[in-house]
């Protein structure tokens, strides 16, 4: 079985709650942001569409960066739900 990363705030953390509102209704150009937890913070709290390093893509709303993964809430399409992601799973960002 392949190693998961703990996600989320450490214990005792408070956790802000997520958005109410859906994203913007279009996908971005990639962007060429490096992936690690001091770019990716820049996006804390803000619609940010992400590129997997699988082909995925899609709406996600950061709430806590660690130092190996992110936490936050990812737009299905109709709705947010509770999502987390080893940074090495990211290949591209843009938030908004």
């Amino acid at each position: 079985m392949a190693f998961m990363p703990p996600f989320g705030p450490p214990p005792g953390t408070t956790v802000q709650q997520g958005p109410t509102l859906p994203p913007p209704p279009f996908e971005p150009p990639i962007s060429a942001f490096a992936v690690d937890p001091g770019a990716i913070s820049r996006c804390l709290y803000r619609n940010t569409f992400v590129w997997l390093t699988n082909g995925n893509r899609f709406w996600f709303f950061p709430t806590f960066v660690g130092r190996f993964s992110v936490t936050g809430y990812r737009w299905t399409g109709r709705f947010w739900v509770i999502f987390g992601i080893s940074l090495r799973e990211i290949s591209s960002f843009s938030c908004f």
